[in-house]
């Protein structure tokens, strides 16, 4: 049994429900929304707001460093801005409870100027060669967003098979990252938010 399959399942961590309330209150809207990618839905997440906000910044890193213990990864890093609140609160969290976690993220086009890079958060000496790496999100629709930092990190050499979020919506985002051999790991369901 893998180590992932021996942590609880995560709508069962009793944990997530001062998380999965301050979601529901601060960042899930209920209506006709246009998502990033073009395809139309009656409920819309923006997590920023909990993100940014400090006891849900705080409970959000809490909820990814269970999974990400579980993953024994040596980087966690994602695509500019979905990831970048939650992995700056996550490495922070992880340092003051001694199990630091190194983190990236990848922009979505090269620096214009300076060093150029893609990837930042690596010092001059670092480098995701070899590494094992997880692709953190905030919300998965379609997964495009995680393909595109996979990509990235995989383009450095590093080794990645698993992506999390804190929301998957369950539009297409699971299979669509399968297909490039990665596993979604999700804290919550779009679907359990619709519930009264």
């Amino acid at each position: 049994m893998s180590a992932l399959a021996q942590v609880l399942q995560p709508d069962d961590l009793p944990a997530n429900d001062e998380l999965f309330g301050i979601i529901r209150e601060r960042s899930f809207r209920r209506g006709r929304f246009t998502l990033s990618s073009g395809v139309e839905s009656d409920m819309y997440f923006n997590l920023k707001p909990t993100m940014m906000h400090p006891r849900g910044a705080y409970l959000c890193a809490a909820a990814f460093l269970k999974f990400i213990r579980a993953e024994s990864v040596d980087f966690v890093g994602g695509l500019e801005m979905g990831a970048v609140p939650i992995i700056g609160s996550l490495a922070a969290i992880s340092e003051r409870e001694g199990t630091s976690v190194a983190t990236f993220f990848v922009r979505k086009r090269p620096k214009a100027h300076g060093t150029k890079d893609l990837i930042e958060g690596l010092g001059p000496e670092e480098t995701l060669a070899k590494k094992r790496v997880l692709i953190a999100d905030d919300v998965s629709t379609t997964g495009n967003s995680i393909l595109i930092a996979v990509k990235a990190a995989r383009d450095a050499s590093a080794e990645v098979d698993a992506a999390l979020v804190l929301v998957d919506r369950e539009e297409g985002a699971r299979e669509n990252l399968a297909q490039a051999g990665i596993r979604l790991i999700a804290i919550f369901r779009g679907r359990a938010f619709l519930a009264p």
